[in-house]
Parts: structure tokens; C-alpha cells; sequence
């Protein structure tokens, strides 16, 4: 049986800002601003809400916790009331020591009026526990407005790319315990790889991360630096794993992340020095063929307009690592 605990919403703001995001295009995705944690870490989140039911206000923003998340706590927000649903657990956990059975399962923020042109968060934190797998863990999740909802429910199936979902649930990138997040790793490990001069191109620490079994995209990361006086462009590549190759970019406009294929290449001015790295600009390999394996480096290609075709070799980080093994990522 769920039991359903209320809290009376207070009448100062919390710590969640609330944003004026009119120009956020309808199609914006429901996301957490921190979307990788840590087996048996504590992780804070915040469900970015761009907009509301085909142009309606928000009136209600329910989370569903997944298997393997535990000792969930939101926060509560101005303006709304807050509930939580709690149900057993699938198997017993251990918190603080002591087992434990049952748990939060969804989180509701009702009664608010959120309008279609603003932008809001709601804040969860919540113990990831070493049952979660590395990889993505889905928190499907619902804005109900007057007469419509916005349904972020969509789990991709394996092999399935999540890019191609309409409404995709937000996802949290589970790393190993030993994985590194983008802080400093102070361990031993190899010497990064000379870099790999390409006419007037240097192109340094070529890497990817490992992917979960079933993926179908991977991602590959390096410095390109330009040494000479006209500029090139970085058009294409292979990856011996991927039956495509890709050039990216992500960027994040009025609080929303977004990623759009460059179908002509990213030019490399001279002078410049551009770093391809998680959440920026970066090289997709599509369609895998095989998993990636963490320690096994791959070997593939860089396709330039001017430097021409340039072998690398990618160094393999862990499922979710935001540097290479032993880099310092600042």
C-alpha cells in the first residue's frame, strides 16, 4: 500500500530559480541539470522545465523514481504544494547501515501556475545506489496543465537511440564507483599519447568512454589546434566500431541544452585552438556495431578539407567519465 506524505507550500523561494525563457522553442525537453552520478554517491538534481502544455501554464510536475534510487528528498517550492508517494522497493538497500524496504517512488509539485513562456526547476536529491548499473538511468516524468500534459515518459529500448525519441525521459548517466567525473585523479595511469601533427594541424589526447551494452552512439573528444596561416575544417572521419561519423554541437540557450549535427564540418581558423569535450563540440559515432570497452583503445580517423585523411588512436574512458583517465579536467 503507498503511503502519501503532504507538504504545505512555503512562501519564500527555496533556492530554485525561476528563469524568463520565452524565446525556448516548444520542443524543448524536459532534462536535469546534472545528468551523471556516481554508484553509491548522494546526487542532486534539478528537473529543467522549459515550457508548458501546447502554450497552457504548468499546474502540476510529477517525477517517477526508478528501481535502484533511494532516500529521495525534493524541495519544496514557492507558490506549490508538495507530495510524495511511497512504495516498496523491488529488493532491500542498505542506507546508513540499516536495511531498508520501502522508499519514495514519485514526487508531485502541485498547484502551481507556471506559465508556457517561463522556465523553472524542481530540485530532488537522492542516494544512487551500486545496484544501478553504469549508464543511463530514465526518471519518467509528467507536466499536467489544464486540459493537456506533457508526457516525458519515452525509455528507449536497447539499442535504441535515445536522440530519436519524441519525448524522452530524463536521464542520469550512471559512472562507476572508480570513474572519473571531472574532478582531479590523482592515480597512477598511462602517459597521454604524443600529439599527431597533420600539416599545420595538432591534434592531442584523442578519447571516448565505454558504452553500456546495446548503445548505439559514442562520443569522441580532443584539442585541435591550427599552427598555420589559412584556415581547414574538420569534415568527417571513421570509427572502426560506428557505421557513421559525425560532427557535433551542444550548446546550452536560455537554460536549454540542445545538439545539432554541423553538416559541413567545424572550421579551424588559424591560430585557434578548439577542445571537443563533453557538452561542447564533439565527434559522434553512430550506429555501433560493438561496445565499447573502457582500456581497449580504437583506432580510427580524422578527415580534414586541407590536412587530409589523419589516423588517431581514442584512448577509452569509463561509462560516463567527463576526461580522460588521469586528466585534470577543470
Amino acid at each position: 500500500m503507498f503511503k502519501t506524505s503532504f507538504a504545505v507550500a512555503v512562501g519564500t523561494a527555496l533556492g530554485a530559480m525561476v528563469f524568463c525563457a520565452a524565446s525556448v522553442p516548444a520542443s524543448a525537453h524536459a532534462t536535469f541539470d546534472r545528468a551523471e552520478a556516481r554508484q553509491n554517491s548522494t546526487w542532486r538534481g534539478a528537473l529543467r522545465v522549459p515550457h508548458g502544455c501546447n502554450g497552457q501554464p504548468t499546474n502540476v510536475v510529477r517525477i517517477t523514481i526508478p528501481e535502484g534510487v533511494i532516500n529521495v528528498k525534493p524541495m519544496p517550492k514557492a507558490g506549490w504544494q508538495l507530495q510524495t508517494v511511497s512504495g516498496p522497493y523491488a529488493r532491500s538497500y542498505t542506507l546508513s547501515g540499516k536495511p531498508i524496504a520501502e522508499g519514495v517512488r514519485e514526487v508531485v509539485w502541485s498547484g502551481g501556475n507556471l506559465d508556457d513562456g517561463h522556465y523553472d526547476e524542481f530540485v530532488v536529491t537522492a542516494r544512487m545506489t551500486d545496484s544501478l548499473p553504469p549508464g543511463p538511468v530514465f526518471f519518467p516524468s509528467v507536466q499536467e496543465c489544464a486540459t493537456a500534459k506533457a508526457s516525458w515518459t519515452e525509455i528507449p529500448k536497447p539499442g535504441q537511440d535515445a536522440h530519436a525519441l519524441k519525448s524522452p525521459a530524463p536521464a542520469v548517466m550512471i559512472m562507476a564507483q572508480g570513474a572519473q567525473s571531472g574532478g582531479h585523479n590523482h592515480g597512477a595511469a598511462p602517459a597521454p599519447a604524443a600529439a599527431i601533427k597533420a600539416g599545420a594541424l595538432m591534434i592531442e589526447a584523442p578519447w571516448t568512454r565505454a558504452t553500456p551494452a546495446g548503445a548505439k552512439v559514442a562520443g569522441g573528444f580532443m584539442t585541435i589546434t591550427n599552427t598555420g596561416s589559412a584556415p581547414d575544417r574538420l569534415i568527417g572521419g571513421s570509427f572502426p566500431l560506428a557505421g557513421r561519423f559525425e560532427v557535433h554541437e551542444m550548446a546550452v540557450a536560455n537554460g536549454i541544452m540542445t545538439m545539432r549535427e554541423l553538416a559541413k564540418g567545424l572550421e579551424i581558423a588559424p591560430g585557434q585552438k578548439i577542445e571537443f569535450k563533453p557538452g561542447g563540440y564533439h565527434v559522434m559515432f553512430m550506429d555501433l556495431t560493438s561496445q565499447v570497452r573502457e582500456g581497449k583503445p580504437v583506432k580510427g580517423t580524422l578527415v580534414f578539407e586541407k590536412a587530409g585523411t589523419v589516423e588517431v588512436e581514442y584512448r577509452v574512458a569509463p561509462v560516463g567519465a567527463r576526461a580522460p583517465a588521469g586528466a585534470h579536467a577543470h
